[in-house]
């Protein structure tokens, strides 16, 4: 019997995708300056999205939050930039940087609202202007950093391995754009993305 016991709790440990020591962070302080935000721009006031650039690319970090139900209705994969044009970056798959300068390939971090629907040549052919609201992205549109999707998205964990790199926009899988785009055809106000670090 305690053989048995053994062999499920390790079963457990080796393939629960969570290591039993990683801490699950709290975003309650994003989530409540996003909803002030929201409310005092005039943006939708029912979800927002949040990416967090200082998980694993290989793990889910872009998070759809819901203000009503304040969970995360949906949570996938997005790319970051290579930032490697003004400067060799040999850890760009393991760490994300940001820049907000013309021809970085970098990330950009802050407060975007999302714009108007486009035509890609990405993905599923969809993608959303982003229009930056700090002074860290406001040449998003300069710079044509998007949110697009792209068929070499995985739509499932891979960590360890790295998602692919971007030159700067948050790229997602097919499936995820998808749904992302559901959402926001559906809605009449502004939606707010945030990445953070």
């Amino acid at each position: 019997m305690k053989k048995l016991l053994l062999l499920f709790v390790l079963s457990f440990v080796c393939c629960n995708n969570t290591p039993a020591t990683e801490e699950v962070k709290d975003y309650t302080s994003i989530h409540n300056e996003a909803m002030i935000f929201c409310k005092e721009n005039q943006f939708n006031q029912d979800f927002y999205f949040l990416i967090d650039m200082s998980i694993h690319s290989g793990k889910n970090r872009f998070f759809v939050h819901d203000f009503k139900t304040k969970k995360v209705s949906h949570q996938n994969l997005v790319t970051h930039g290579t930032c490697d044009v003004f400067q060799t970056n040999p850890e760009k798959y393991k760490k994300a940087r940001f820049s907000n300068k013309r021809d970085s390939h970098c990330s950009m971090k802050g407060k975007f609202k999302i714009g108007i629907r486009d035509y890609s040549s990405w993905g599923i052919n969809v993608k959303y202007w982003l229009h930056g609201l700090e002074s860290t992205n406001d040449n998003a549109v300069e710079r044509v950093v998007v949110l697009h999707s792209w068929s070499a998205v995985s739509n499932d964990e891979i960590y360890p391995r790295y998602s692919p790199l971007s030159w700067g926009c948050p790229a997602v899988s097919d499936e995820f754009m998808q749904i992302l785009d559901e959402k926001l055809k559906a809605v009449e106000k502004p939606v707010l993305l945030w990445i953070v670090e």
